[in-house]
């Protein structure tokens, strides 16, 4: 299953370069998460600094 970022995502990039998939994308006000890419490794989950993202 692929998390999901939350509405508490403030864009600050931290995330992307930790996706060993390349499953995260910049969307219009907020980064999300591709379920057809992500492999649930919860990489991006771990440097969250707002504790956005989470398992779906």
């Amino acid at each position: 299953m692929a998390h999901v970022i939350s509405d508490d995502c403030t864009t600050c990039g931290a995330c992307l370069p930790e996706c060993p998939v390349e499953a995260i994308s910049e969307g219009s006000e907020k980064y999300s998460i591709s379920a057809d890419t992500c492999t649930d490794c919860g990489a991006c989950a771990d440097v969250c600094p707002t504790e956005a993202i989470s398992p779906a």
